[in-house]
């Protein structure tokens, strides 16, 4: 898994490469002891469905149908511009953006998804910060 996520990382061109990397400190810095997930972004026909992106921590998502599945709290995904960071479990699809959007720097902010093109479009700190909101709402 980790030997995964290092080629990912390594696969990345500069500056997104030392930017994730240094992102990537910062979770497990915020998560010591946390699961680590990597999905390549195929599906079982292993056809590309999505960017691959790096998992930190556990959660149970309870789909409407009743079943569950074991997924990642907090994602990293290289995009085309730049990377997405993703803080899954958040209820309120707005939170995120009003909490922290205006003070974030360059950023996009949605439901559950933050992106911008490298950390030093964005206030790092409020990046943690939501982070850490985020673990802290999900069971």
């Amino acid at each position: 898994m980790e030997q995964q996520i290092e080629n990912y990382i390594s696969s990345q061109p500069e500056p997104k490469r030392s930017d994730m990397r240094a992102l990537h400190r910062i979770m497990l810095q915020l998560m010591p002891a946390c699961q680590l997930w990597f999905l390549d972004g195929k599906n079982s026909e292993n056809k590309t469905v999505s960017n691959p992106n790096v998992g930190y921590g556990f959660r149970t998502i309870t789909y409407a149908d009743g079943t569950t599945r074991a997924f990642y709290q907090i994602g990293m995904s290289a995009n085309t511009t730049g990377i997405s960071v993703y803080i899954l479990g958040i209820k309120d699809k707005n939170y995120l953006a009003q909490t922290y959007g205006k003070q974030l720097g360059k950023a996009s902010v949605s439901g559950y998804c933050i992106k911008f093109k490298t950390l030093n479009d964005i206030n790092i700190g409020i990046l943690e910060a939501a982070i850490r909101d985020g673990l802290e709402q999900e069971p």
